[in-house]
């Protein structure tokens, strides 16, 4: 029977490990050690002085009564009045203190979370987004208090909860049974309320996909990206009218979820009202028939009072506020660890590739999705070579270049490297060897020298680079590429994209073999694209480079071309050899080149540079 019981509590405290609130409080020492206990030992004493506070004004009055000495009384009453006047703004600093670091040590663990995994599965799987946008913006404020307020609104319900428990305490001075029904009757309103949905409604699809909605509709209000289209569309009062449209939406969900049923509170009024009638007509009738003085009975009955703080209250919402982030932060490291993971090969990869890179049966398809985005692509691309990858959007092509890059692995098949299975070769030695310049490259907020060279390299070699991609007139090395910064300076979209590919040829120079180009001059004209290209050309002559563009003017002048449909192989050549097959690389030149006018592009350069 001893093991039987002993296995049942293990059971229990092993559930109540997995819920929320444990896993808030286990975060608040993991966060700072000192204030946590700071936070505690406030917390305690509030919950108790309110108690001591109501004995101590029976017993002034009790000596009043009977004409004692009010020395004691006084001393015991302005003791803990002063504690209980001191201790609340001292706790409040506390919390607001321990909220923050709170915060803090979550957003530390998202952001090792995040950065940690090798690969890019777990920042794509749609199955983490919701989890991923709660560790993301819980102290914004969007979608409930900031976390140091919510550490005080836990504060301050849990002081409730523990100032009720010692006032029922002291009842036991009177009758064994009273505190015993109080807190019963009281603790009641906890139980029936949460039973009734009102908690655990909020956190429906329903309610997420409103709280999508509404974020949604705030950022294109306040982001800039998206402001030139709302004013030159007129879509500024329409926006406005999405965002309050879907935020009422939002509350209303929340209040239909959170609001007091009837049947609930009926009953709670029922039992609450029973219980504190049968305490306080039975101090009454013990106060009438002698057996309590006026302090006692003044004891008793604060007493009684004062275990209403045990019902139902604010503390709740606070919880779900608190808890939530925390639970979606500790749910999220395992997953992403999981999601994000790569193989772990140990090969070297110095020199590589130095014969060839090799597509063999390639599968891949993104998490969570059914449909393959590579569907069995075999192509081999010649160490040194160029080669450009086209097709229409959706074939692959930018998917190609993430497995590439190890950001992951392939469902079947083999990306080999001068024969070696990529996953058997060191991702770290491997990236060392890559270099890449994608279509949504990073803008870092730092001087020109960081931009182009982030891992570090010499001011030649930087400028050497600069002058390869056209932008060693754009800035000095030390300028900040942000007017925010003094000093600091803001580039076209143009301009960014050549440091964008300065930074690549910075990583060449470096001793990088193998250059990904996915879209790498979208934000330049025709004119000045087709110079970019001859210089990276040059500029990677003898280093392996996988082009992916939609402009022809630039795709014929790689050394082969391949065109991909529906995550295969579907030709495959040169420039001339594909326009002579007319197949479909053939049609999609035509029509590209239809789009010009036949004798002049859009710079008015002579047309003979397309065809």
């Amino acid at each position: 029977m001893a093991h039987v019981a002993g296995a049942a509590v293990l059971t229990r405290m092993a559930r109540w490990r997995q819920r929320q609130e444990w896993k808030f409080f286990a975060a608040l020492p993991r966060a700072s050690r000192a204030l946590a206990w700071a936070w505690w030992a406030a917390l305690v004493l509030r919950s108790i002085l309110p108690a001591v506070f109501t004995v101590a004004m029976g017993v002034l009055i009790g000596a009043v009564q009977h004409h004692r000495s009010l020395g004691a009384g006084l001393t015991l009453v302005g003791v803990s009045f002063i504690g209980l006047q001191v201790l609340a703004p001292v706790h409040q600093a506390v919390s607001a203190n321990l909220g923050s670091r709170v915060a803090a040590w979550l957003y530390d663990r998202v952001t090792a979370a995040c950065v940690g995994p090798p690969g890019l599965g777990h920042l794509e799987d749609p199955a983490l987004a919701d989890d991923l946008t709660v560790a993301r913006e819980f102290d914004l404020g969007m979608t409930g208090p900031p976390m140091h307020l919510n550490v005080d609104f836990i504060a301050g319900g849990l002081v409730d909860l523990g100032g009720g428990l010692a006032s029922a305490l002291v009842l036991f001075a009177y009758r064994w049974w009273a505190p015993v029904v109080l807190v019963l009757a009281w603790g009641s309103t906890h139980w029936l309320l949460r039973e009734s949905s009102v908690w655990r409604d909020r956190n429906t699809d329903e309610v997420r996909q409103a709280q999508r909605h509404s974020d949604y509709a705030y950022r294109l209000a306040v982001d800039p990206p998206a402001a030139k289209e709302l004013r030159l569309f007129g879509l500024a009062g329409w926006t406005l009218d999405r965002f309050v449209e879907n935020r009422r939406r939002l509350f209303e969900l929340q209040y239909r979820a959170t609001r007091l049923r009837e049947r609930p509170v009926i009953w709670c009024l029922i039992l609450v009202l029973g219980a504190n009638l049968l305490v306080l007509l039975s101090l009454a009738g013990a106060s009438w028939s002698g057996h309590l003085d006026l302090g006692r009975l003044v004891v008793f009955a604060q007493a009684a009072v004062g275990s209403a703080l045990i019902g139902f209250g604010g503390i709740n919402w606070a919880f779900d506020g608190a808890c939530a982030p925390v639970a979606a932060v500790l749910r999220l490291e395992p997953a992403m660890r999981t999601a994000g993971s790569v193989a772990e090969g140990g090969a070297p990869a110095e020199g590589m590739p130095a014969r060839e890179v090799r597509f063999r049966d390639l599968h891949f398809a993104y998490p969570r999705s059914p449909h393959p985005v590579l569907d069995g692509l075999d192509l081999t691309i010649p160490a040194g070579s160029s080669m450009a990858i086209v097709g229409q959007n959706g074939a692959g092509k930018t998917t190609l270049a993430k497995l590439l890059c190890r950001f992951y692995d392939p469902s079947s098949g083999a990306i080999e490297i001068d024969g070696v299975d990529l996953r058997e070769i060191d991702a770290d030695a491997w990236r060392r060897q890559v270099t890449a310049v994608f279509q949504d490259f990073v803008r870092f907020e730092l001087p020109l020298r960081d931009n182009v060279a982030p891992a570090g390299a010499p001011d030649a070699v930087i400028m050497a680079a600069l002058a390869e991609a056209g932008a060693e007139t754009l800035a000095g090395l030390d300028t900040p590429l942000a007017r925010a910064y003094p000093g600091g300076t803001d580039l076209s979209g143009g301009q960014w994209q050549r440091v964008a590919l300065a930074r690549a040829l910075c990583a060449v120079r470096m001793g990088a073999r193998l250059v990904l180009l996915d879209e790498p001059t979208a934000q330049l004209d025709v004119r000045g694209e087709a110079d970019i290209f001859e210089r990276v050309l040059d500029a990677t002559r003898g280093v392996t480079t996988l082009l992916i563009s939609h402009r022809f003017s630039t795709v014929r002048r790689a050394d082969r071309i391949c065109v991909i449909e529906d995550g295969r192989l579907a030709e495959l050549g040169s420039h001339d050899e594909l326009m002579s097959l007319r197949g479909r690389y053939r049609t999609m030149f035509d029509l590209q080149a239809a789009r010009f006018g036949a004798s002049e592009d859009e710079e008015g350069r002579a047309y003979d540079v397309l065809a």
